[in-house]
């Protein structure tokens, strides 16, 4: 399939795509949607940003848009807020004449949530805690649900979502159309879904334990008290959206602290703030009012915003997968992105590991001269450092899906 009009989906729902401005299907959307279509349950993993979200979404549209029932027809499980409302809302934008999606997640008031529900939605988007709460106090029904789709389903699993997800899937039909869709698929998420998925298609596109050959990796060696300096240095040099990654939250909050008192606006997302500061920092980031939003990795997953054109790792992340996330927020879609991470000098092993656990090699730069130096005198300063051996690729855990699609 080398265009969205060659889908066997009626003229209604091709005509929002192309308004959309989605012409040329992703692999995985090229490989997962007739599969979806035809009903079949499919387990599939590619790399972050390569549009698994619209993968799952047209046979949803496509299916209900033919159908006159009522009831919810589909249930999309994902494991963050952020990420359920941004599935949400590209539903509601090519969802036609269907209702909107009910948008099910803690940390909201629940009462426009339940009026969704009961004002006949036929899709709803819920993360497993809230959802789980809904069932237990019978505010919801899945008697006329057909499709389930688990979303970042590994991430899920991470996060401790287990048995949530058991307890509702055991409140679902049997007979339904199950599809997972995720950028990595561990052997415990895959024994998982397995449970509950039929004779499914198995789908991978790429390398799910590395990086998108779209986004070139460098490194830079910098003093711990010089860093904030080489930050401002490497958003000096970029104009677009910039999301830099912090491990601890107050951390976060130093570094916007300390960019919005250097006249870089910066907007902060992480697990202490309130759920009203968490959707007026990404507004802000996807409407352009800042161009640089400071995460720790509750956003290496939950966080799908376009154009994001440089991901800088300020610091290194706790695991080696949380590097793939965070560098797939840019580079997405076909599109081209840079990911800059910073490290000490006692951190030269870490980052090392890192590199020889994924498989990668970072382009090495450095901030030259004196640590200290100030951050005019480091702009004057780039250059390379010397590179080191070859790292050997180790393989993360995980189960590695059996059928490999070409591109």
């Amino acid at each position: 399939m080398q265009n969205f009009s060659e889908l066997p989906i009626s003229s209604w729902l091709k005509e929002r795509l192309a308004s959309a401005r989605f012409s040329t299907p992703t692999p995985i959307q090229a490989a997962a949607i007739p599969q979806a279509l035809e009903g079949k349950d499919l387990l599939a993993t590619a790399q972050t940003g390569t549009g698994k979200t619209l993968a799952f979404l047209i046979p949803v549209i496509e299916k209900l848009l033919c159908q006159d029932s009522k009831g919810i027809a589909a249930l999309v499980l994902v494991p963050t807020r952020e990420l359920a409302m941004q599935v949400a809302d590209q539903f509601n934008a090519l969802r036609g004449r269907l209702s909107p999606a009910a948008l099910v997640v803690g940390g909201l008031p629940e009462r426009h949530q339940l009026s969704s529900i009961r004002n006949g939605a036929r899709v709803v988007v819920a993360t497993p805690g809230r959802l789980e709460d809904f069932l237990d106090r019978k505010h919801v029904h899945f008697g006329s649900l057909q499709i389930l789709v688990l979303d970042e389903a590994d991430r899920m699993l991470d996060m401790g979502f287990l048995p949530a997800i058991r307890r509702i899937v055991a409140a679902l039909p049997q007979e339904r159309q199950t599809m997972c869709f995720s950028a990595t698929m561990e052997g415990a998420m895959g024994r998982l879904v397995k449970d509950y998925t039929r004779d499914a298609v198995r789908l991978a596109f790429g390398s799910t334990l590395k990086p998108s050959a779209n986004v070139r990796l460098q490194a830079f060696e910098v003093a711990v008290d010089s860093k904030q300096d080489a930050l401002r240095h490497l958003l000096t040099k970029e104009g677009g959206r910039c999301l830099i990654f912090s491990r601890t939250k107050r951390g976060a909050e130093r570094i916007a602290k300390n960019l919005n008192r250097d006249g870089i606006h910066a907007a902060i997302i992480h697990g202490d703030r309130s759920q009203s500061q968490r959707i007026a920092a990404l507004e802000a980031f996807q409407r352009g009012r800042c161009r640089v939003l400071v995460a720790t990795d509750l956003a290496s997953r939950g966080i799908h915003v376009q154009d994001i054109v440089h991901v800088i790792n300020y610091d290194l992340p706790e695991v080696a997968e949380n590097f793939i996330h965070r560098v797939g927020r840019t580079g997405r879609a076909g599109g081209r992105g840079v990911a800059s991470t910073l490290f000490a000098k006692d951190q030269r092993t870490d980052l090392f590991e890192l590199e020889r656990t994924l498989g990668i090699r970072m382009e090495r730069m450095r901030l030259g001269g004196d640590p200290h130096e100030t951050g005019d005198q480091m702009r004057a300063g780039v250059d390379r450092m010397p590179s080191s051996p070859k790292p050997r690729l180790v393989r993360l855990p995980g189960e590695v899906l059996q059928a490999q699609m070409e591109s």
